[in-house]
């Protein structure tokens, strides 16, 4: 038998399709993954650390001989 015809011959539209049992499988699969991700992730930025604390005089030094630095 030819699905088409067996999918025609159905009383169903498409209108009221549902999800169902996989669609909900799917999504609750992609917010685990999700989840550990985001985890993961984490820890990487903690591995990393905060930057070192500059004095302040270091930075303005920095930013106001940056722009003479040889072309006028």
């Amino acid at each position: 038998m030819n699905p088409l015809l067996a999918a025609a011959g159905n009383s169903s539209t498409i209108s009221n399709v549902e999800p169902g049992l996989l669609g909900f499988l799917v999504v609750a699969g992609l917010g685990v993954a999700l989840v550990f991700l985001l985890r993961s992730m984490n820890k990487q930025f903690r591995k990393i650390g905060p930057a070192p604390d500059d004095p302040e005089g270091t930075e303005a030094e920095g930013a106001s001989a940056a722009p003479s630095g040889g072309r006028t």
